[in-house]
């Protein structure tokens, strides 16, 4: 019997490889947004005396070239092109109708002094920096209230060379929290396409309090073992498409976020109409799909599919806890494959990191239409730990025609949990095997990424 799942297991993993494209040339699952193709008015970054030596800091010329830049926003905006070299260089802000290019040979370095990374306040929906309290460093690539915003190239690349803040981050050395690769807040129409982002020291992609933002064909690269090296993380922010896209990085892959306890829940912006398509990556202690932990504003219609994770320690995963308030509602994870995963689902109401004292632990999440259907996976340690928090309402999931080839003996651990489901191997927890009375427990979207109910 153990060899004929196997088998079968390894028929559907390549069955879905056969079907499954990973980076679709000129289409898209997602609405396009609308990016200017040619800007009436382009610069180099030479022109304002940058040196691509990979040891002459160009923070300043690429301060003045922005700053030239600016008036040419009303008349259609303009492009920023960095030519092949190296080009080292501090924190830098975009601004709107603008487009950073790069060339296939250019690579944007952040600098290794921290001194060269500003200081910002706080996110309103933390309260604090993520690590530390008090004021955080701000990202290599930044941008605030902007419109229509664009970051791409010929697959050119832009290192944050991270190794330093890791350190620190390991050393106990940090005095702030450390800085994003890129990140935007409050804006609007922001494109990302066809770079390489690597060595982030923080998260690499961070938009915040955003809408209409599409990340599409990126490579995100950082060391396994590098702490907190998240992805791509949407906080607190709505119509966001992510699709097409290679990611290897120590923690979590895509995380969808929306602020932090007491903070969260008084700043109240949710995340929300998030679609995720063709995603391959690996991680070293994070999730290949997460949601969380940072969730108090809210995160709801979500949508990922075809999601292949190798290598990894988690496969899906929401975090949250008591005191997180919030909810995590109408999440579809679809046609994944995994691969040599330690733990392939995992729902936890037990992420108990809080920003200060002043939380309420009566603040209790609210977790309810979770479906996760269509997964396959080989050299699995652990089916599931979905764990939601007693004394809450039991967390709400439907598992829908799912292999797994388990290695443990107890393959799923479940408490305060309730739903469905149908076609699950190994056999899953007690609390699941039924059909709930109401079936709205069980979410899907249609093609056109309107909400329905899933019939299983």
């Amino acid at each position: 019997m153990r060899r004929s799942n196997t088998l079968l297991g390894l028929l559907l993993v390549l069955s879905l490889i056969c079907e499954t494209t990973w980076a679709v040339s000129g289409s898209s699952s997602c609405k396009q947004r609308k990016m200017t193709a040619l800007r009436p008015h382009s610069v180099s970054i030479t022109e304002f005396g940058a040196i691509g030596d990979g040891v002459t800091l160009n923070t300043i010329a690429f301060q003045n070239a922005i700053f030239y830049l600016r008036s040419f926003a009303d008349k259609g905006g303009a492009q920023l092109f960095v030519p092949a070299g190296k080009w080292l260089t501090g924190s830098f802000s975009l601004i709107s109708h603008l487009t950073l290019s790069l060339d296939k040979d250019a690579v944007i370095l952040g600098s290794t002094d921290s001194i060269d990374w500003p200081l910002i306040d706080p996110l309103p929906s933390y309260g604090r920096g993520r690590e530390l309290p008090g004021e955080r460093h701000q990202s290599l690539i930044h941008g605030s209230n902007l419109k229509d915003v664009v970051i791409t190239g010929d697959n050119g690349t832009i290192d944050g060379q991270g190794s330093v803040w890791w350190d620190w981050f390991h050393n106990k050395n940090l005095n702030y929290t450390r800085p994003h690769l890129v990140e935007f807040i409050n804006s609007t129409g922001v494109v990302i396409s066809n770079l390489t982002f690597s060595n982030s020291p923080f998260w690499a992609i961070h938009p915040v309090y955003c809408s209409q933002v599409h990340v599409q064909r990126v490579t995100i690269l950082a060391p396994l073992d590098s702490p907190n090296t998240d992805g791509i993380d949407p906080d607190s922010s709505t119509d966001v498409c992510i699709e097409d896209c290679y990611i290897s990085t120590g923690d979590d892959i895509i995380a969808i976020k929306s602020g932090w306890d007491e903070h969260g829940i008084s700043y109240a912006r949710p995340s929300s109409n998030i679609n995720i398509y063709r995603i391959l990556g690996r991680t070293g202690d994070g999730a290949g799909i997460a949601i969380g932990s940072e969730m108090s504003g809210g995160v709801s219609e979500v949508r990922a599919e075809d999601i292949h994770l190798f290598d990894s320690k988690h496969g899906i995963r929401i975090k949250t806890s008591a005191g997180r308030g919030g909810y995590v509602k109408n999440i579809l994870v679809s046609d994944v494959i995994m691969e040599n995963v330690d733990m392939a689902i995992m729902i936890t109401g037990q992420y108990g990191e809080h920003p200060d004292e002043q939380y309420n632990p009566n603040a209790l999440p609210l977790i309810e239409r979770i479906t996760i259907k269509d997964v396959v996976g080989t050299n699995i340690r652990l089916a599931g730990l979905l764990n939601g928090i007693e004394g809450d309402d039991p967390f709400e999931v439907c598992l829908s025609n799912i292999m797994f080839n388990v290695s443990s003996e107890l393959p799923w651990n479940c408490s305060s949990i309730t739903g469905y489901s149908d076609m699950v191997s190994p056999n899953v927890c007690e609390p699941l095997r039924r059909v709930p009375e109401d079936s709205s427990v069980c979410y899907s979207t249609d093609s056109q990424g309107s909400s329905s109910l899933l019939v299983l």
